[in-house]
């Protein structure tokens, strides 16, 4: 499935209060990898962006004045967004602006044309749990350099998002590696099956032990006591 990582700016915080979209920017993965098929639009919003909202996207009204309105540019991003995955940070308050943007155009919310919106907000909260996890911390955390990013732009930070996912959602699916690249004549090289050695198996030392208690003692912190194991451990507690 196509994936499309999306951002919005906006004129503020609130769609439902007549704020409106300023800048959409759009990053396409394939195979999890970067195609460098993206869409990038910048929208005339027909008012002016609130004093917060420029010290965060800098983009002046008066850029704005020249730049086509969302209606203008409506079926192109619809086509380019059709049944595709949708990765979004924070994805409620961008999918309320577009759903705001297509209803006063007299079209239908986004979920009728995307086969999924995905929140990586979400994701990154289950997997570091009561850490910050703005987009900033993330590529700090997931070593993605985010050094231009001196103020928010919807396609850098797309750019940016996509690095995080793809580094959020990186693990192992099988224990098949694959040899070399492509042979001769088009097809793909032959994979070595690993599932047939027998691969040692080493036991933890007493300081990752105590480092990994500790962080089950973190996890179980930020989850205020709702971790699976404890409610096991009470189990097998009250069993006993």
């Amino acid at each position: 499935m196509r994936q499309i990582v999306l951002d919005t700016e906006t004129t503020g915080l609130s769609a439902e209060n007549g704020d409106r979209i300023i800048e959409i920017g759009c990053v396409e993965l394939l195979g999890r990898k970067l195609t460098g098929n993206n869409k990038h639009f910048y929208l005339n919003p027909e008012r002016d962006s609130h004093e917060d909202a420029l010290k965060v996207h800098g983009i002046s009204n008066e850029f704005l004045k020249d730049k086509p309105k969302f209606a203008a540019v409506a079926d192109e991003l619809l086509d380019y967004l059709q049944g595709a995955e949708i990765i979004i940070h924070n994805a409620p308050f961008d999918v309320s602006f577009l759903n705001k943007e297509l209803e006063l155009i007299g079209r239908a919310p986004i979920k009728h044309c995307v086969a999924k919106v995905t929140d990586s907000l979400m994701m990154a909260k289950e997997l570091f749990p009561g850490k910050r996890n703005s987009l900033d911390a993330l590529c700090d955390r997931l070593e993605v350099d985010n050094s231009g990013r001196t103020l928010h732009g919807a396609l850098l930070d797309a750019e940016l998002l996509a690095d995080v996912y793809i580094n959020l959602t990186r693990g192992q699916n099988s224990l098949m590696m694959d040899v070399g690249g492509p042979s001769q004549d088009g097809d793909s090289a032959p994979a070595i099956d690993l599932s047939g050695f027998d691969l040692p198996l080493l036991a933890a030392n007493d300081q990752e032990v105590a480092d990994h208690e500790k962080l089950l003692v973190d996890i179980d912190k930020a989850s205020k006591g709702k971790t699976v194991w404890r409610a096991v451990v009470e189990l097998v507690e009250k069993a006993a």
